[in-house]
């Protein structure tokens, strides 16, 4: 295959590099108690495999509770669909205390740190390499795999949007989450303490 150029089509590794010259932050969340809603957030990228080639998927999270704030697909790793992941939560639910990313280029970008800066959220980003950093929001997308996109091989942005749609909805209202207590769901455990 290397002799003859080919090469899989499937996102290769490091799709979380920083650009250069952009900041990187520090990780604000070594040994904190993460105690309400609304105190720590995350997002990450995740990439979704369709029929032929693959989409990109942004989602943001309360770490407390485990809710998806909100969540956007994109057929590029382009900073525009974070950013409005990012805002529609913002606007929904109002500014967590630190928001919580990896090193990678669109949570380094001006349009990304401004956003938070702007607000006074104070930004933490993951330790190079340190996947563990952002683990809840890692676990979604295991979850999310393997009851959804591996099951459903999506054959187009509107299929994939609805699929994803409605495994949201599902993981936020209905399914049972194993680290809350009484075995709530993360709606019921954030819309409750939120209010």
């Amino acid at each position: 295959m290397r002799l003859m150029g080919l090469q899989a089509i499937t996102p290769g590794p490091h799709t979380n590099k920083p650009a250069i010259g952009n900041k990187i932050y520090p990780y604000l969340l070594r040994n904190v108690e993460v105690t309400s809603v609304n105190q720590v957030w995350s997002t990450d990228i995740t990439y979704i495999p369709m029929r032929s080639g693959f989409m990109y998927l942004s989602a943001v999270m309360d770490w407390y509770s485990r809710y998806i704030l909100s969540w956007e697909l994109s057929n590029s790793l382009e900073i525009n669909f974070c950013v409005l992941a990012l805002k529609r939560a913002l606007a929904h639910y109002g500014d967590p205390e630190i928001f919580n990313t990896d090193q990678g280029s669109q949570f380094t970008s001006a349009d990304w740190v401004n956003a938070l800066a702007s607000r006074g959220i104070k930004i933490s980003m993951d330790g190079k390499g340190q996947w563990i950093d952002n683990v809840f929001i890692k676990r979604l997308w295991r979850s999310m795999k393997y009851e959804c996109i591996y099951l459903n091989a999506f054959d187009s942005f509107a299929d994939a949007n609805a699929g994803i749609d409605w495994w949201m909805t599902y993981y936020n209202k209905e399914r049972p989450h194993s680290s809350l207590s009484d075995n709530k769901t993360p709606a019921e455990v954030y819309l409750e303490l939120a209010a």
